[in-house]
């Protein structure tokens, strides 16, 4: 399962949805405007920056749009 965290309006995380609908992948999305999901972000992965991807299936989990669009690209597609 792919699990990111988002907030409404974050250029970045619309960055990485585009590239998750180009290559259909489904994202179990978690939006950090609920406080009690900024916690359970801040317990991932130390602090509350998004998007935050965590692939379950290959225990990765990263911060950075560029980089998760790499990881993407690379575990379920091309590289552009």
């Amino acid at each position: 399962m792919l699990i990111l965290y988002v907030k409404t309006g974050c250029p970045y995380c619309a960055k990485v949805f585009r590239v998750g609908e180009e290559l259909q992948l489904t994202f179990d999305q978690k939006n950090i405007a609920d406080p009690e999901i900024a916690a359970e972000l801040i317990e991932k992965g130390g602090k509350r920056q998004v998007p935050y991807l965590i692939d379950e299936e290959k225990d990765v989990a990263m911060y950075e749009s560029d980089a998760i669009v790499d990881y993407l690209h690379q575990r379920f597609g091309m590289k552009m």
